[in-house]
């Protein structure tokens, strides 16, 4: 594991621009798992995620050379953020290299801190293994997302600020990709108090350290595929997995369906706006992936809130639609006046409320002289919803559901 000393070391040095972000109490959360819960919001860090905490931490420890030369990182996401702001605060140069299918948001954002962007590549890994031989043709140096011991010390301070707040909790949750942050962060929980029970939390989209931490050997993905874009790795890395193995007590998986879940109820119930690695830890509390029976204290960690806004809206609306506070249908009538009047009146006794509509009498799939009605409803759960179809079935509409 990674000495204590460096993750000390690593909070000296990032104390002052790296913010403290708040450790706070979830009494939603604390009455599902019977224990208390305190959520650590890295959300609220600067540049949006934790991943500025050894970006900084790791420039910082390179020599006054290294430094004029200037420093290069690969990335689509976070850790872009984190170099580009850091590099500007020694005042060096900084180039990130994005894959060529990085939203526009993410490079223009990475600019504005300063940073040179080179687009290269289909995906990361083609970005990656451009940067690392850019570093060596241009003498910059590399800065690893998480496989380097001065960037995984900068994530470990996060458990350091975890335990000057409550000094005994039991049990820590974090995501985990590359495994840089709970490399640091096991590290320090272990050797501060072996008996903190560590545990990660992967996407079932990108399986590979969960898959090489049961198989107890590296086992790479073959490809991943996640709305967690913050750990969707593909390579799991042998420093980051020997510290996992050796410091993590259990490591369990979350699909993106469970994610989407935890990110609305995030929003909803503590007005927390997280990415969907961020919500992974929660995601695995919500579907009860973890038992925490005989743990008092539980610290999760929600590593960044840098989430897509067309994402989030996607999140909201479908579970909108799980939850039975909206719901779609399709109904077929004859296309003549007073038709739509008589569906509309039918749903304003139901007391549902129609927030969109669309009348379509050219479809191929319609007799002619028929028209399909599809409307979007809100409503007041599984019971509103079943009023709802039996006052149509009573007046004799032809409809089905969508959603």
């Amino acid at each position: 594991m990674l000495e204590l000393n460096k993750i000390y070391k690593a909070k000296q040095q990032i104390s002052g621009f790296v913010n403290k972000t708040p450790f706070i109490y979830s009494s939603f959360l604390s009455d599902i798992c019977q224990s208390e819960i305190y959520l650590k919001n890295e959300n609220l860090q600067i540049t949006g995620a934790y991943k500025i905490r050894g970006a900084y931490n790791k420039i910082a420890n390179l020599s006054t050379e290294q430094k004029q030369h200037g420093v290069i990182a690969a990335s689509a996401g976070n850790h872009a953020q984190g170099v580009a702001i850091s590099a500007k605060k020694f005042g060096i140069k900084a180039v990130i290299v994005m894959p060529e299918s990085t939203p526009l948001l993410k490079v223009s954002a990475t600019k504005a801190l300063g940073a040179e962007v080179i687009l290269k590549g289909d995906n990361f890994d083609e970005a990656y293994a451009f940067a690392t031989s850019y570093a060596k043709e241009n003498n910059l140096s590399f800065i690893h997302p998480f496989e380097d011991e001065f960037v995984m010390a900068g994530q470990g301070t996060l458990m350091l600020e975890m335990l000057d707040e409550i000094s005994d909790l039991d049990m820590i949750i974090a995501p985990v990709g590359g495994g840089g942050l709970i490399s640091g962060i096991a590290s320090a929980a272990k050797q501060i108090n072996p008996n903190i029970k560590i545990i990660g939390v992967g996407a079932k989209g990108a399986p590979a350290m969960y898959e090489s931490f049961h198989a107890k050997k590296i086992k790479n993905a073959k490809s991943v595929r996640t709305i967690a874009d913050g750990i969707a790795v593909r390579d799991a890395n042998p420093i980051n997995f020997n510290i996992i193995l050796e410091c993590v007590d259990n490591f369990i998986q979350v699909d993106d369906e469970e994610i989407a879940n935890a990110v609305l109820f995030l929003l909803e119930k503590h007005k927390i706006i997280v990415e969907g690695a961020g919500a992974a830890s929660v995601a695995a509390l919500l579907h009860q992936k973890i038992n925490t029976q005989n743990h008092k204290k539980i610290g999760v960690v929600l590593s960044g809130g840098n989430i897509d806004a067309q994402m989030l809206n996607i999140i909201i609306e479908k579970g909108l639609f799980k939850s039975y506070r909206k719901m779609q249908i399709h109904v077929t009538l004859i296309d003549k006046p007073g038709a739509l009047l008589h569906l509309t009146d039918s749903l304003k006794i139901a007391n549902a409320n129609i927030v969109k509509i669309d009348y379509d009498r050219f479809s191929t799939k319609l007799d002619y002289g028929d028209a399909m009605i599809s409307i979007t409803l809100e409503t007041k759960g599984k019971e509103h919803q079943e009023e709802i179809r039996k006052i149509l079935t009573q007046k004799a509409f032809n409809f089905y559901e969508s959603f």
